[in-house]
């Protein structure tokens, strides 16, 4: 098999890319750092310009990636692969601050694969070897091939602290039809199994030492990478400010964890809140059931925060979940007078996000 030498501007730094393997992989395992957050073509964070040499632009999206960007000499690194030497120039703002992590191959054995809201489950793996990786980054997981399919690459956020680097813990939501899920996940993966990852990925972390308040939105299983973030800000003393988690559901059949992080506030509580919200379920119908409505938001998670903070300004903002779920959220925070420039999201995509666009903002950091 063929690989060439791609050459990374304006670092100047040149790695070696086999013919099969995308750019964006061969520069993460040789510790060339890029911007990239989906990893699959969709979210357009990776978006360089070729200077020289000739790419296979892969599965890259025509929407991430339109038609006249091609022409132009654009690529995305996360899905082109080289067809000769190749220079690129990708946008590099790196943050000093934080550790980069090469990626590498690991073997995992599934520990503990557990129902914890609708569609929802929590899977622990434990690696054969340990991993270094910053709180909210990702592994990219090598589903089977099965049924006729071809093996394919599904990414899901951490969920543990860095501390934790052997036994990691995911939390994954079903998608209908979805090959890693209701084809794997949710349709016949069972503890004790082994799986294939590599990583860690993203660049969606806390930042550590930080002494600004922060707001954490979480919608559905975006909760993970933030749950990592908390756990190591507070269990490893890693973030000096205040930290509010907010966690959207449409009723408490939809959120998890709820328990785990009011303990958390509870031994914290100079240090962090945590409000679960329900956008379809009203008070009377959670004191109903014989819980405290006082514990609960009610309405959208974005009317929640509105409501509770009348300014926003000095803190910093972290958003994870559904595409529209963090746009809401990201509009919410700049109406309170929370700059973009403090705001990191990480969108949480899908495959049918490829033929739909997604949605996305050029303004905020990923």
């Amino acid at each position: 098999m063929s690989s060439y030498i791609v050459t990374v501007e304006p670092l100047g730094r040149e790695v070696e890319c086999a013919e099969d393997q995308t750019i964006l992989d061969a520069c993460l395992r040789n510790g060339v750092w890029l911007p990239h957050s989906c990893t699959h073509g969709t979210c357009a964070t990776c978006k360089a310009e070729v200077l020289e040499g000739d790419v296979d632009h892969g599965a890259s999206s025509s929407f991430a990636l339109m038609d006249f960007e091609r022409e132009e000499g654009k690529v995305l690194p996360c899905c082109a692969m080289p067809r000769s030497d190749v220079t690129i120039e990708a946008d590099i703002d790196v943050d000093e601050s934080i550790e980069v992590f090469p990626v590498e191959d690991y073997t995992g054995t599934v520990v503990e694969l557990a129902e914890i809201a609708n569609e929802t489950v929590r899977l622990v793996i434990e690696l054969d070897r340990p991993m270094g990786f910053n709180a909210g980054q990702y592994l990219k997981f090598t589903v089977p091939a099965r049924d006729g399919h071809p093996a394919v690459d599904r990414t899901w956020s951490i969920a543990s602290p860095p501390t934790e680097n052997s036994r990691l813990e995911f939390h994954i939501r079903r998608v209908p039809g979805g090959r890693g899920t209701d084809g794997w996940v949710f349709g016949g993966l069972a503890v004790g199994d082994e799986v294939s990852a590599s990583g860690p990925y993203g660049r969606f972390v806390l930042k550590v030492g930080d002494d600004r308040d922060a707001i954490l939105v979480g919608g559905g299983t975006g909760l993970a990478p933030l749950k990592a973030m908390v756990r190591h800000a507070l269990e490893n003393d890693a973030y000096e400010g205040h930290l509010s988690l907010y966690s959207g559901g449409r009723t408490r059949e939809w959120l998890y964890d709820v328990a785990y992080f009011q303990d958390l506030a509870q031994r914290y509580p100079s240090r962090f809140t945590f409000r679960p919200c329900l956008s379809e379920e009203t008070a009377e119908e959670v004191a109903s059931a014989g819980e405290d409505p006082s514990a609960y938001g009610f309405g959208m998670v974005t009317d929640v925060i509105a409501a509770e903070h009348p300014s926003l300004s000095g803190w910093a903002g972290y958003l994870c979940g559904p595409p529209p779920m963090v746009e809401a959220a990201l509009k919410t925070m700049m109406g309170k007078r929370l700059f973009p420039r403090d705001i990191y999201r990480e969108d949480f995509f899908n495959e049918a996000d490829k033929a739909s666009g997604g949605v996305k903002s050029p303004l905020i950091k990923r």
